[in-house]
């Protein structure tokens, strides 16, 4: 009887980690961050690129190729930022094809996704999922970017594969940039690939894979906090 016990526990406890899993797995598609430990974090929270300021901004554009998911913001021929990015999946991909940006919000939420909590009780969930009676607030996504309606460059946790939901991931040192390099109007031009690939965006780094880094505390999530991890921008 005992050992029949112990199979039911078993088999009950792997259910709720499958559960689980596969719930997070949903959710951080386009959430701040993944939720395995690791030893990298320093590695990635001061990973940068460099970049320069534009001599006129109308002339300025943006390009972005999936297969290789890297940003090219470019004036004429001059590369003013050169960065890899993190884009949909296969099942959600980035849209591809010619947008201009129309809107930037430096503090931007999430509508759709985020934390529920009720005094000291906090869960990840869509806001559909909320439990009745307690308050929501969505995942934070700074220097939002938007290109296409629900579609932007924000900042998030960045792969080495492709893991958002059409979201264009930028590192947390990176999206100051880019927010600063861009207006609303700015075209962007979205390929599988793209010729810079072959030259600008040769052999550029990737931040650490952000898989196995821990997420940021819950509490730096529902304040301020997360808005302000990001490192002044600077320009060559």
């Amino acid at each position: 009887m005992r050992g029949i016990l112990l199979v039911v526990m078993k088999q009950n406890l792997l259910l709720t980690l499958l559960t689980t899993g596969i719930a997070c797995l949903g959710l951080s598609s386009c959430g701040t961050g993944p939720s395995m430990s690791g030893s990298s974090l320093s590695a990635y929270q001061s990973y940068n690129r460099p970049a320069s300021l534009p001599s006129n901004q109308s002339k300025v554009r943006v390009k972005v190729s999936t297969s290789h998911q890297m940003v090219y913001v470019m004036e004429g021929s001059k590369a003013l930022l050169v960065m890899p990015v993190s884009v949909g999946t296969a099942s959600t991909p980035t849209p591809k094809g010619h947008f201009r940006i129309f809107r930037k919000v430096q503090k931007h939420r999430a509508n759709s996704h985020g934390y529920a909590y009720q005094g000291n009780k906090v869960r990840r969930c869509y806001l559909r999922s909320k439990p009745s009676g307690w308050s929501f607030k969505g995942t934070p996504m700074p220097y939002w970017c938007e290109f296409k309606t629900h579609y932007g460059f924000h900042t998030g946790w960045m792969k080495h594969r492709p893991c958002t939901h059409g979201c264009i991931r930028m590192h947390e040192n990176l999206s100051p940039k880019f927010f600063n390099l861009v207006k609303n109007g700015t075209p962007v031009y979205i390929a599988h690939s793209l010729p810079e690939d072959a030259s600008l965006g040769k052999n550029v780094p990737r931040p650490p894979d952000a898989g196995p880094l821990p997420n940021y505390p819950t509490s730096m999530m529902l304040s301020d906090g997360y808005f302000h991890r990001h490192s002044k921008p600077t320009y060559n």
